[in-house]
This record gives C-alpha cells, structure tokens and sequence, in this order.
C-alpha cells in the first residue's frame, strides 16, 4: 500500500472511532438525563420541566445516529442540526431547573458542562460538513 493509501486509512479510522465516541457519548448523556429525571423532586412544576428536559436529552443520541445513516451530506447536515436543536433546549430546560430553585447550580454543574461541551461539538460538525 503506498503513503498515501496508509494516510488515507488512518484518517479514515480516526473519523470511525469519533463517530463511535460520540455515539457513546450521547448516549451517556441520555442516561444522564434518565437518572436525573427520576432524581427530580415529585412536584407538578419539577415533573413538567423534567419531562421537557427527558424528551430533548434522550432524542440528541437517537438523531445522531440517524444522522450517521444519513443517506446524503444535506440529510446528514439536516440531522445534526436536529441535534444541535435538541441540545440546545436541553441547555434551556437544565437552566430553568436550576433557576426555578428545583435544582441546585452545583448539582448539575457537571451536565450543563457536558451539555455545553456537546453544543460546541455540533455547532463544529455543521460547519464542518458545510464545507
């Protein structure tokens, strides 16, 4: 195999291994979400919030993964925007939990940053597959 057909499979094994990562990391994030729903207090204000928070934190990993079976890089742009979209009200849900006092800062301090973390990730991936 020449130089550049190594170089090409590296770089192609480096691709495989971030889509592999960050379908795992979606999907701890969605368990994330999980335990923290059922950790919410049992108030109609907690569990509404919480449900808003279920839904968009658990779909980021299921539209991820359609977006890898994407069919076309406009499907696959359409998708990731879709998680991009998700992440982001997930990041609003969160703050309202901690701002309506139903949890505190420190608590979810770590999964505000990974949801942070996460938006940046996809923000990078559309601009990305945009060029």
């Amino acid at each position: 195999m020449n130089e550049e057909g190594r170089r090409g499979g590296k770089a192609e094994g480096k691709r495989k291994k971030a889509e592999y990562d960050l379908r795992a990391r979606t999907k701890d994030f969605a368990l994330r979400i999980i335990r923290l729903f059922g950790a919410l207090p049992k108030t109609t204000v907690a569990r509404i919030l919480g449900q808003q928070v279920l839904r968009s934190g658990t779909s980021v990993g299921a539209n991820y993964c359609e977006a890898h079976r994407g069919r076309s890089k406009a499907e696959f742009i359409a998708k990731a925007g879709d998680c991009l979209r998700e992440i982001e009200e997930t990041a609003y849900w969160l703050e309202l939990l901690v701002e309506g006092g139903i949890v505190s800062a420190k608590k979810l301090a770590p999964l505000r940053q990974e949801t942070n973390e996460l938006i940046a990730i996809f923000v990078t991936i559309i601009k990305n597959a945009k060029e």
